[in-house]
């Protein structure tokens, strides 16, 4: 009897996997032992800083040139993560490289995808490896799977080298795409960083306990085959309800199906939330900006808890700063500092409650009331854990701990504003964007201020501004979703 030719590919990965094992085995007792550690000190200390590079080459070219489609991009990403583990690199600013380098190769092919279409990939995609059968297959992925391709198909490699090329060439606009890329990439760069540096730690125990590591790979292999096959026959209504109709049959099945149908609103609601258009773009893009927000903040207050001094950037700041300081400038700079201040910035926001209230506005009211209190309580509570000393030298005084910068999280509350006036007002969008961008130069503004004042470093302002974005988007992300599932009484169907 032949067999469909699906089920043998998976029946073709289980293969590898016992295949794998058995090699292993056999080698293992074959072979002369070798010191794991000491290998992977050798290759450490030969790359150094070279892994900066090379990882952030081959995470852009993955999707920006097809890369992917050749050699998985994960492989890299897991020896730069052991490369970090051994102390030669740093594992946050590894993270951070990977992300940037995987969105921006993201970004490419899209603009790929966009400028030449399909018609150039059917043309001239077996040169790349793209055959018309594999181009299908993702083109049927995307359609089925609309935005959630992006998110989710970064870890699926011939997914990943293709969907973004597709999302541009069928014409998906770029800023759906962009907060679905950044999520993915995220969370790929940071999965296998991690995996590769918390491995390096101690290789030799981990390859000590490679048979119980191959048993539960192989474990999680057919529970991933399983949970797949299971997926693709429930996705089919006729399956489905033969499966209902046994498990009412037996009570403790009984009781599970009832549980299941009772959270089948809310977990087609959270599904939903992935998919572009609508509350799941505005969803997503604010978990965009919580990610990277929160990365920045984490990212730095990690670099500097260990070496309270200032970073490169922070010197090629100063050292800049220096050169352009001149007395108008001083005196412009202590008057645009004063705008983020937290008496000031409290008085902006109580103004601005005021008006939401008066236009019941409760929702925008929320967001900027806890997002005001928040960063505010926030961001001292911060400096105290980090205790980072100020420069030296300042031209002003202050007191207590440098990061984050306080005046630069409290800056965000007027892009806050900004964002909630020209929702509320509906300027048009000139006058709205021309709002958000004057908010944003302030913000920016204020930042800077610190720096040229000499009473914060760059990496404190950098710390501030992301802690700042950071708390609105969540705090955005939020109440988004209260709103919508109380105007729709969470009636997702």
């Amino acid at each position: 009897m032949e067999l469909p030719k699906e089920r043998k590919n998976w029946l073709k990965i289980v293969a590898i996997v016992v295949a794998v094992i058995v090699v292993y085995q056999v080698g293992k007792r074959l072979l002369p032992d070798i010191d794991a550690q000491k290998v992977l000190e050798d290759v450490s200390g030969s790359l150094g800083s070279w892994t900066y590079l090379i990882v952030g080459a081959l995470a852009f070219l993955e999707t920006g040139a097809f890369v992917g489609l050749v050699a998985p991009g994960e492989t890299v990403v897991v020896l730069a993560g052991a490369v970090a583990g051994q102390g030669d690199t740093s594992v946050m600013l590894t993270i951070g490289i990977v992300w940037l380098s995987a969105f921006l190769g993201d970004t490419c092919s899209y603009v790929l995808g966009d400028r030449l279409g399909r018609d150039w990939v059917v043309k001239h995609g077996p040169r790349l490896r793209i055959t018309p059968e594999r181009f299908k297959q993702v083109e049927e992925y995307f359609s089925r799977h609309g935005g959630k391709t992006i998110l989710i198909g970064r870890f699926i490699g011939l997914v990943r080298a293709l969907a973004p090329f597709i999302a541009g060439s069928s014409g998906m606009p770029y800023r759906q795409l962009a907060p679905y890329s950044i999520l993915g990439t995220g969370m790929w760069a940071t999965l296998f960083t991690l995996l590769g540096y918390f491995a390096s730690k101690n290789i030799d125990a981990v390859l000590s306990n490679s048979e119980h590591a191959l048993l539960a790979f192989a474990v999680i292999v057919a529970l991933i085959v399983g949970g797949i096959v299971a997926y693709r026959w429930l996705s089919v209504a006729e399956n489905r309800a033969r499966a209902a109709a046994e498990m009412e049959k037996r009570p403790v099945l009984r009781n599970l199906l009832a549980l299941g149908r009772r959270l089948s609103p809310q977990a087609r609601f959270l599904l939903n939330r992935l998919t572009p258009g609508g509350l799941g773009l505005e969803f997503t893009t604010a978990l965009a900006a919580v990610a990277v927000g929160s990365y920045v903040l984490i990212a730095y207050a990690l670099v500097v808890g260990d070496s309270p001094g200032p970073t490169t950037g922070d010197s090629t700041a100063a050292d800049f700063v220096e050169q352009i300081r001149t007395g108008w400038l001083t005196s412009l700079a202590k008057a645009i500092t004063l705008l983020g201040s937290g008496a000031v910035v409290v008085f902006a926001s109580a103004a601005v409650a005021v008006w939401l209230v008066v236009r019941r506005a409760w929702p925008e009211l929320v967001v900027l009331v806890v997002g005001t209190v928040a960063i505010l309580w926030g961001t001292d509570l911060i400096k105290e854990e980090v205790a980072r000393p100020r420069p030296s030298g300042g031209l002003i005084d202050v007191a207590g701990f440098s990061y984050p910068s306080g005046h630069a999280s409290h800056s965000i509350v007027y892009v806050w504003i900004a964002v909630t006036a020209a929702i509320r007002l509906r300027p048009g969008m000139r006058r709205g964007t021309a709002l958000i961008v004057a908010a944003f130069l302030l913000a920016v503004l204020i930042g800077l201020s610190r720096v040229y004042l000499g009473v914060h470093y760059l990496s404190d302002v950098s710390g501030g501004w992301a802690f700042g974005v950071a708390v609105f988007a969540l705090l955005s992300a939020i109440v988004v979703v209260v709103v919508h599932l109380r105007q729709n009484e969470i009636d997702v169907g």
